[in-house]
């Protein structure tokens, strides 16, 4: 077992997502696509999309921190510590952790961190909010993922791989010292491999140009400013890298996988998870996907799908949880919760 001076536990869990619904009929009149092709690549039917105006990445983190906040009993002053994953932050800098703060109305000139781990963002993200609170250091963390990823996408025949894959949202939990001895966060797991990043990347605008400026109005190959991912490769790896997270958080716990109640994969791809299920030998009441509905919102996936278990009901006191992400870096990560 992992001993620690406290655990941390979620006292909270909220989630948001943007009113507009894009379905794969949708998109078919976008690009050269059909509804069985997506479906039967990835499993999503449907997505939301932000509507300019109205959503931002730090407004929508703000929309899904108040329901956390709400479920928690503490009010935005409370907090003392925000941790912001996103791979779509509004501005270049500053980070949208500040952004939060704003949109909050926080007064308290906290500490405000960007996180910047793709998929496996939140769950990185969770880990650095837990040390924080097993220190002793602060007592209410504020954890969110937010992504607008459709304003980045190419939404072309060209570019159909990848952009029927994204959707965008929010989700957001409220970490503080478990109340139970030997509940809350009982351990997360963090790994990376470089040497694949160029798997699944956006290359473009890069900082090492001496003018980016002028090299983006002179781009031949504008594909470069779109996400470009090897499919296969990646599918590879993911089929590898989350069972050994999974199994990594389970065994520095002396757990077996039949003990899991609840297993809440980043929706990457609905066969991914299906694969992974498989191999771990879970039921599907002991797996949540909402990725069918949402697609895949990168940073804002574990939190928006473990706000919806929960308020589902399928999350109960004493549970035991399994959060797992893996993705662009090639990253992945996990943590083990007593519920």
């Amino acid at each position: 077992m992992i001993n620690s001076l406290r655990n941390s536990e979620i006292a909270g869990v909220g989630h948001y997502v943007p009113e507009r619904v894009v379905t794969n009929a949708d998109l078919i009149t976008l690009m050269d696509t059909t509804d069985e092709w997506i479906q039967e690549r990835t499993g999503i039917k449907e997505r939301r999309w932000f509507t300019e105006g109205t959503d931002t990445t730090a407004n929508m983190a703000a929309k899904a921190s108040r329901r956390a906040l709400e479920m928690a009993g503490l009010e935005p002053d409370d907090v003392q510590m925000i941790v912001f994953a996103t791979l779509s932050p509004d501005y270049f800098f500053p980070g949208s952790g500040v952004l939060l703060q704003r949109e909050l109305g926080i007064k308290a000139p906290v500490p405000a961190f960007d996180v910047r781990n793709q998929c496996s963002g939140f769950v990185y993200a969770l880990s650095m909010a837990d040390q924080f609170i097993k220190t002793g250091m602060y007592d209410n963390v504020l954890v969110v993922g937010s992504e607008i990823h459709s304003s980045g996408l190419d939404i072309s025949t060209r570019g159909r791989a990848v952009s029927v894959i994204f959707g965008d949202g929010a989700g957001a939990v409220v970490l503080r010292p478990s109340t139970l001895e030997g509940h809350g966060v009982l351990s997360t797991h963090l790994h990376s491999q470089g040497e694949h990043a160029e798997e699944l990347i956006v290359k473009e605008p890069s900082s090492n140009r001496q003018n980016r400026t002028a090299f983006i109005q002179n781009l031949e190959n504008e594909v470069d400013l779109y996400p470009i991912m090897n499919g296969q490769n990646v599918f590879k790896h993911a089929v590898v890298r989350f069972p050994q997270v999974i199994k990594e958080a389970l065994d520095a716990n002396g757990y077996q996988p039949q003990d899991l109640d609840m297993l809440i994969p980043h929706q990457a791809n609905l066969r991914i998870t299906q694969y992974v299920q498989q191999k771990m030998g879970l039921s599907d009441d002991k797996v949540f996907s909402n990725i069918q509905r949402y697609g895949n919102t990168t940073a804002a996936s574990v939190p928006i799908a473990l706000s919806e278990a929960v308020q589902e009901g399928r999350i109960k006191r004493g549970d035991l949880v399994c959060l797992a992400a893996f993705g662009s870096g090639f990253t992945w990560a996990s943590a083990l919760i007593k519920w």
